[in-house]
């Protein structure tokens, strides 16, 4: 008998999320040999940052049982999902994975905006080592919900996992999954990214008093719903699962050889 894939799999909503033990209970009862590393506290928002809580290069781990998971592995990790990922690919795990599962995060990751997702950056750092990524995320709008439709989206990962597991290695793929009961949902489709993310931010500037410092007043405000055809946000509003694949940071060959044409003409 063959071994089953190992999965890694964190969040940026910390250790404590249901989301994640929803999904470290969705990927267990597909077969694969779970391991679940997440913040200690919330880090939603990072990117692919790699910070970490330091002392003399020691960065506090805590072993951790979690809800209807026994048997798993779990630890709390004092760093940001991306330091633990890539902690993982440079030591710390034994075996290492086979691939890396981030999620459920509550709220959607959407658009160019995934830049800036800590779900979405955990996933790209496991590419970094080989591994293929799924980022799953619940489009759950600007207010959280009271009981969030986590078990939706088990009903949609056997078909995502599925696609994964018979794709090349760092294969990234992210899937959101709208807040709503399973018997609500759309057919899965594949999705552009918007140019724009779930919100809509905007900063305004408030000065100083008496020379003190000032400070930036953010505002978040929901999309007018002029969505961009067949992107992520036009198709979950519509009701649909959403899968697009991600692909990491690559140079753009050609800068000086275009440089040497436009002089030349």
């Amino acid at each position: 008998m063959s071994t089953p894939p190992r999965v890694l799999i964190t969040n940026d909503d910390g250790i404590d999320s249901p989301g994640l033990w929803t999904l470290a209970r969705g990927a267990r009862d597909a077969g694969f040999d779970v391991v679940v590393a997440a913040p200690h506290t919330n880090a939603s928002g990072v990117g692919a940052s790699i910070l970490a809580v330091s002392d003399r290069h020691r960065t506090p781990v805590h072993p951790r049982a979690l809800p209807g998971l026994d048997g798993i592995p779990a630890f709390a990790v004092e760093g940001h999902p991306a330091f633990i990922v890539h902690a993982a690919g440079r030591g710390w795990l034994d075996p290492l994975p086979d691939l890396v599962f981030s999620g459920i995060n509550l709220g959607a990751n959407v658009g160019h905006a995934v830049i800036h997702s800590g779900t979405v950056g955990a996933v790209l750092t496991g590419a970094l080592h080989g591994w293929s990524g799924l980022a799953v995320s619940l489009d759950s709008g600007l207010s959280e919900p009271e009981v969030p439709h986590w078990e939706t989206v088990l009903t949609v990962l056997p078909e995502v996992l599925g696609m994964l597991t018979s794709m090349p290695a760092a294969t990234l793929l992210s899937l959101n999954v709208p807040d709503r009961p399973a018997d609500e949902l759309g057919p899965l489709r594949e999705a552009t990214l918007s140019s724009f993310g779930a919100v809509q931010v905007r900063v305004d500037h408030t000065p100083g008093v008496d020379d003190g410092p000032g400070s930036l007043l953010t505002t978040i405000s929901q999309p007018d719903g002029a969505y961009d055809p067949g992107s992520d946000i036009a198709l979950l509003a519509q009701g649909h699962p959403t899968l697009t694949e991600l692909s990491l940071v690559e140079a753009r060959p050609g800068l000086l050889s275009q440089r040497s044409v436009t002089r030349s003409a």
